[in-house]
């Protein structure tokens, strides 16, 4: 039952790292896109009007993929808390390295104060 369980944990892991990867790597190449669209106008000569829509097309992928991306990671997170409702919260799964820790929560609202100093 425990061999079964982990095998099947593995398979989710797997494509939830591809998963991940895949948004990652559609980020970088849209933001690619995006830096590169007003440069290669300005050094076409061109006018700022041409090739706007598609320049904001490119910033709402953005936009699009940056909720993806927050939606994986809260499918992760969600993920994480089926491993240990499985038994399985002392296996690892990847090499990413370790997690940073959650924060803890209290479900009340807290004053933070700045640490900044005036420069």
């Amino acid at each position: 039952m425990l061999k079964q369980r982990r095998l099947a944990a593995n398979i989710v892991a797997e494509a939830l790292f591809a998963a991940e990867k895949a948004i990652d790597a559609a980020i970088a190449s849209t933001a690619n896109l995006a830096g590169l669209m007003p440069s290669t106008r300005q050094d076409a000569n061109l006018s700022a009007i041409i090739g706007q829509d598609a320049l904001m097309a490119a910033i709402q992928t953005m936009q699009a993929l940056g909720h993806a991306r927050e939606n994986i990671v809260f499918t992760h997170k969600h993920l994480s808390v089926a491993q240990r409702d499985i038994g399985l919260s002392a296996v690892s799964f990847g090499n990413a390295g370790d997690k940073p820790p959650s924060p803890e929560t209290t479900g009340r609202l807290e004053i933070v104060t700045s640490e900044r100093t005036a420069a």
